[in-house]
Order: C-alpha cells, then structure tokens, then sequence
C-alpha cells in the first residue's frame, strides 16, 4: 500500500524536542559521567568490549540513564528490549522472560532494560529474578529512587550499581554550545547568544541535561528574529524562561531523606544559615511543613534535652502554628524554630539515656519489678508482699529516699549522664547532690 502524503508533512524529526535530536549516539558524544566512562574506566570498558552483566543506573532525572541503555543497545550483540515499569505488568514480563529463554536456547543473548524499576512492586521484581539468576537475560534498570529502598534486595544483590551524577556546569555549558552548533540542533540557524547566558541556563539546569536543553530551546524560539534571518537571545528573554527553578524534590524518595539529614545536622552543628537554607529547600519543593515541625520537636530533646528546656516548647507551638495556619505563612514560624534550635546549646544525654536503656532491656533477662515498688491494689497482692518495704519520698524531709529502684542485676546502672551544656550544669549538679545523698543514707530505714 502506497504511504499517503500531504502538503503539509513535515520532517519529523524536526518536530522532535531539541533534547530528543540531541541524544547522543555514541559515548564520544555522552556529556557527564566521565567517572564511569572516561577512558578506561569500568563501565566504558564495559560497553565497549560487550561484557555487560545486569546492573542498575541510578541518578537524578536528565543524566543520561535512559541514553547510555541506548547506547548500550546500539553496541551489543544481543536482542534488545526496552520495558517500561509504568505500562507493564507481571503477564508482560513472563511474556518477555518467556522470549529470552527461547532465545537463549539458540545461543542468542537477551539484554532487558527497565526504566523507572522503582515503580515496580514486589511481585514485579520478583518476576525477573529467575530469569537474570538462569542467564536468561541480563536485566539494566533506569531508577531515581535508591534501589537499596526501591529494590529487592535478591534482585538488587545481582546487579552492579552505577551511580550517575549530576552534571557540572561546565559540562553542561559545552552540551549547550554544542546544541548552538550541530546540525541537529540550532546549527543551520545563526543565533547569537553571549556566553554569560549559555552559563546562566547551565547553571538554571541544576545538573539536568534535558532541562538545560529544553531551556535552550524554549529562549531561541523566543528570541528577537532580525532582518538578516539572525535570531538575538537577550537577558530578559533568559530571565523570563528561568525565573523559577524546579527544585529536584520527591517528597518520598531519596532527597526526601538527604534533605531532613542536612537540616538536623545543620541545626546539631549550630549553623542557622544552614539549617534554614535546607528547610527552604524542602519548603519550596513541596514538603508538608508538619512533617519538617515534627523533626524539628524530635531534634529538641535529641540534641538539645535539658540545656534548654525551652527547645520543646518552641518545637510545639512552631508545629500547632503551621497547623493552624500552613504554608506559606508558617515558614516564618518554621524559621524561628529551626533558628532557635541551631543557637541552643547542645546536649544528646537523653537521647543517649534512652538508647542505653533500650539496649539493656532488650538484652538483659527480662527481671521481674522488685516487690516494693509494685502497686498492690488487692488484698491478695499485699498477701505476696507487692509495695512492702516501699519508701514514699513525700514523707521524708528531704524529698527523698535510699530505696533501690532498678532490678537486681542492674543495680548502679547510669542512664542518664548530663553534660555541663546550657541549663543541664544545673540538673547535673542536682543529680550529684542527689547520688551523694543516697549513697550517704543507704541502708538506714
């Protein structure tokens, strides 16, 4: 049947985003990783020499992943199939597992990439298993997400991960130089462009190759057109298609997790700057701000405790603010806590307390409460002698008594050691005074 045609067909690779002409073909024209690809490096070799065993490529959006599978494509000896973790399910991938095994059988190898695996759930992965343990195929999975929490940990532990970084913003200035000029690019057009805007965009992109290029396309399509045919990129046109960042943020992924790390240990470090520089970040990508209020109280008696009491109080209402008001107003109230904890002085002595405490009772013999602090609301629990000997400390002068509270095989065990920072000097000198005293009455009735 013959292809019909219209007046009004066009090339259709020139309808394509710029990004989409762009990609690279062959590791020459592979812009960042130069970690994993530059010469000699492992996975250049790797590629090279058709050795490829099942790995995982993980990285934040527009490094390359997606690409370098492609690349892979191009240069393997083997059947090359390219799935999809958002449209395929288990049936799918049996179909495909069912092919590779056939395929292997006549000596023909299988390579299977998978982008976005993460968004495979466990049925899912567990799909491929048998097939990447048998030699079946060799499995390359594009993910976002850290596969130490996204993946399998059988599938995963038969996988080499490569981590892909980032592109620099030098890297990324060339990759823009260089859609200014290929034929496939800009390079049929004459566009003029200084060079402090090629950088302002590269640095815009974040380390996001597709953002850097799709940003340069969208400032010379927007462009002032000359009579000469010349298309002019000026500042304004640069500063109205980058006037706000996409801040990289998966509320449940990976980031999620750095992000609230470099705030607590921001805020631990007394770095106010810091510590609200991270919040804004997360802030501004979307975060819920209980979420970061509900850190914030945690951080005030894990770092903080008894060398400023008022640490919780603060954490608390910073957190009942945002729920009464939320964003964007409460970030005001978000900043103040986080910049009264950074300037507190620090103390872990409760948490340390705890985690010590923790330790001995999931370790030590599970001992039973000593009788005399037991409470005896029966008769018959008095008849077992539950509360004899029991001191109440209101009775005495002094507020307090000799008697022994922890079990037997625990007796003179510290928990709690605090430290001379802030308020805590006083609790520490009070809790001497209260030792001293005990040891000085013990065994007196």
């Amino acid at each position: 049947m013959m292809e019909q045609t219209t007046m009004f067909m066009e090339d259709d690779h020139a309808l394509q985003p710029l990004a989409a002409r762009l990609r690279p073909s062959t590791l020459d024209e592979f812009a960042g990783q130069t970690h994993l690809l530059g010469p000699g490096k492992v996975l250049r070799r790797l590629i090279e020499g058709d050795m490829i065993s099942s790995m995982i490529f993980w990285g934040p959006p527009g490094v390359g992943k997606t690409t370098l599978a492609r690349i892979i494509a191009g240069r393997t000896q083997s059947r090359f199939v390219d799935f999809s973790a958002v449209t395929s399910g288990v049936k799918e991938i049996r179909a495909v597992m069912q092919e590779a095994e056939e395929s292997r059988r006549i000596g023909l190898r299988t390579i299977v990439f998978v982008d976005e695996i993460h968004r495979f759930n466990k049925a899912q992965q567990d799909a491929f298993l048998p097939f990447v343990e048998k030699g079946s195929i060799i499995l390359i999975g594009a993910t976002t997400e850290n596969p130490s929490f996204e993946m399998n940990s059988a599938l995963l532990s038969r996988c080499k991960v490569f981590v892909l970084q980032g592109l620099r913003t030098e890297e990324l200035t060339m990759l823009l130089r260089r859609a200014l000029t290929d034929k496939r690019g800009f390079g049929g057009q004459r566009i003029v462009m200084p060079d402090e805007l090629i950088e302002a965009i590269a640095a815009f992109a974040n380390g996001d190759a597709r953002t850097a290029l799709s940003t340069l396309e969208m400032v010379v399509l927007n462009g002032d057109v000359q009579g000469d045919g010349s298309t002019v990129v000026t500042e304004e046109t640069v500063q109205q298609c980058t006037s706000r960042r996409s801040l990289l943020y998966d509320k449940k992924g990976d980031g999620h997790y750095d992000l609230i790390s470099a705030l607590h240990k921001s805020m631990r470090n007394s770095d106010p700057d810091a510590a609200v520089y991270w919040m804004a970040r997360m802030l501004e990508g979307g975060e819920d701000p209980l979420y970061i209020a509900r850190r914030v109280t945690r951080f005030a008696s894990e770092d903080i405790g008894l060398a400023d009491p008022r640490a919780l109080e603060i954490a608390v209402a910073a957190y009942q603010a945002c729920h009464f008001i939320g964003m964007p107003e409460c970030s005001v109230h978000l900043t103040q806590a986080v910049v009264y904890m950074s300037m507190a002085p620090k103390s872990n002595a409760l948490y340390i307390a705890y985690e010590t405490a923790k330790k001995d009772a999931a370790s030590q013999i599970a001992e039973p409460v000593p009788l005399h602090i037991r409470n005896a609301p029966t008769t018959l629990m008095k008849q077992l002698d539950y509360g004899k000997g029991y001191e109440y400390a209101h009775d005495a002068a002094e507020k307090l008594t000799a008697m022994e509270c922890l079990p037997e095989s625990l007796r003179g065990r510290e928990y709690y050691r605090p430290t001379e920072e802030g308020l805590e000097a006083r609790y520490k000198a009070r809790l001497e005074e209260i030792k001293a005293w005990k040891a000085a009455h013990k065994g007196e009735k």
